[in-house]
């Protein structure tokens, strides 16, 4: 207690000690993040609001004198545990460093800092016409800094890629306070190691992100959207395939099963056909007249690939309703226990069926409800399984569910996160997919970067 004494006198005296939060019911409210955990095991000895990235500078110093963890936090709506403080620390918010400092029309780039939020980042860009394409389904509130640190993708994925295809450069807080610079403000950079894709994912192990410069592209001229439902997983999957095969490369090829369509219809009816198997849910964009015929394209192919009813938007009011049910399938999944816990497993496309009817047989074993939606297009699946925590029995069978799921994706030739990390969540299952010794010269990294320790401990490993 005497040395949580120092540190927070510290802080308060190098920092504006408005920014510095240190009461238990402030601290609470940091040792979690969106993670459905069991329990609380530490809180935060200290919450600091950073509004500068010398104040950052400060903080990594102060932490280093006392050898205490350093924990990064932008929205909080990680599901892995990437934010916890099992072990205390230091929580820096970044809510503060949230400016967009700059959008370049002339070289398609956005500079800003951590704490902006994606959706805001997007709509600033279209503004002038360009587009930032990286889409988690939480980016109204979802920061640039927290996607950085997870490498967030969503469903456009498939078309344009994730978080990690868009940054060029980053300024970096090192574990030593120093200010690195990973990339630089061009499109291409071939000079040295691409020190950007070290620090995209890394989980706030490495570094501290403090600013950061995105590419953008331009705006598609209109978009569609449309709902194909399928009476077997394994048609909806062919589907994709023939899409592809055509040529077509849609924005987005997104999945839902049956339990996730039936529950969405009920807590938030949008008009889902709820006696499939399956439905796609898929987006074209670009000029108007290709969309038409893209369009068209796909409908016929999905006639032939056994679609049993297709939904289409007309308008922007029906584009909207479609992809608000398809967000809404994990807080339709929460009204049907206490708490939820959501994946993110992902294998080659080939095996995505099986991945689908693997978990589902898996949950069945262990008498749990799963609910599927994901990213088709790229083999992705996110299982939302709502428990009860207070349930003994069921939280042990859901353990074991878990690590079947894992142990069935190492299998499929699948890895364990393709768009929400590994935290404190997966630590423990990484080597089920990462051989011993890629996972050695990860830890030599981390061991090289961060010599003390203190920058996000005990995640990824």
């Amino acid at each position: 207690m005497l040395t949580n004494n120092k540190l927070i006198k510290d802080l308060k005296h190098n920092l504006n000690s408005d920014n510095v939060l240190s009461a238990i019911e402030e601290r609470y409210v940091y040792a979690q993040d969106a993670t459905n955990s069991k329990t609380i095991s530490h809180l935060p000895d200290a919450v600091v609001f950073v509004e500068t990235t010398e104040q950052v500078q400060k903080v990594v110093t102060i932490a280093n004198k006392y050898k205490t963890p350093i924990i990064c936090r932008g929205a909080g709506t990680n599901v892995v545990g990437a934010c916890r403080t099992d072990h205390g620390g230091i929580v820096l918010n970044f809510s503060k460093m949230n400016k967009i400092i700059e959008i370049s029309r002339e070289n398609m780039t956005a500079t800003v800092q951590p704490g902006v939020i994606v959706g805001d980042l997007q709509k600033e860009a279209e503004k002038i016409g360009l587009f930032y394409p990286p889409d988690p389904s939480n980016l109204a509130v979802s920061t640039i800094g927290g996607s950085i640190a997870q490498s967030s993708g969503g469903a456009k994925t498939f078309k344009y890629g994730s978080t990690k295809d868009y940054v060029i450069d980053l300024k970096v807080v090192t574990a030593k306070g120093e200010i690195l610079r990973t990339g630089s403000s061009t499109i291409k950079n071939a000079t040295g190691y691409n020190l950007n894709s070290l620090f995209v994912g890394s989980e706030g192990t490495l570094g501290i992100v403090v600013e950061a410069t995105l590419k953008l592209i331009p705006k598609p001229e209109t978009k569609k959207v449309l709902m194909a439902y399928f009476d077997t997983i394994e048609d909806s999957v062919n589907a994709v395939n023939s899409i592809i095969e055509q040529r077509i490369y849609p924005a987005t090829l997104d999945f839902m099963d049956k339990n996730a369509i039936q529950t969405v219809e009920k807590f938030y009816p949008a008009g889902l056909l709820c006696d499939k198997e399956a439905a796609l849910i898929i987006e074209v964009d670009g000029f108007k007249n290709a969309i038409e015929y893209q369009q068209n394209i796909i409908v016929s192919i999905l006639e032939t690939c056994k679609a049993s009813a297709i939904q289409y938007s007309t308008n922007e009011e029906e584009y909207e309703k479609i992809w608000t049910a398809r967000r809404s399938s994990m807080g339709a999944c929460a009204k049907l226990k206490p708490n939820v816990t959501t994946d993110d497993v992902i294998v080659p496309r080939k095996n995505l069926a099986k991945l689908v009817k693997g978990i589902n047989e898996i949950c069945q074993k262990y008498k749990l409800t799963v609910c599927m939606v994901g990213h088709v297009g790229d083999g992705s699946v996110h299982p939302q399984i709502p428990i009860d925590y207070r349930d003994e029995e069921e939280y042990r069978r859901f353990k074991l569910a878990k690590s079947e799921i894992y142990d069935l994706t190492a299998k499929l030739d699948g890895i364990l996160s393709g768009e929400h990390g590994i935290g404190a969540e997966k630590r423990n299952y990484i080597h089920k997919v990462i051989n011993n010794v890629a996972l050695d010269y990860m830890r030599q990294i981390k061991k090289t970067l961060d010599p003390n320790n203190i920058l996000n401990p005990y995640k990824i490993f």
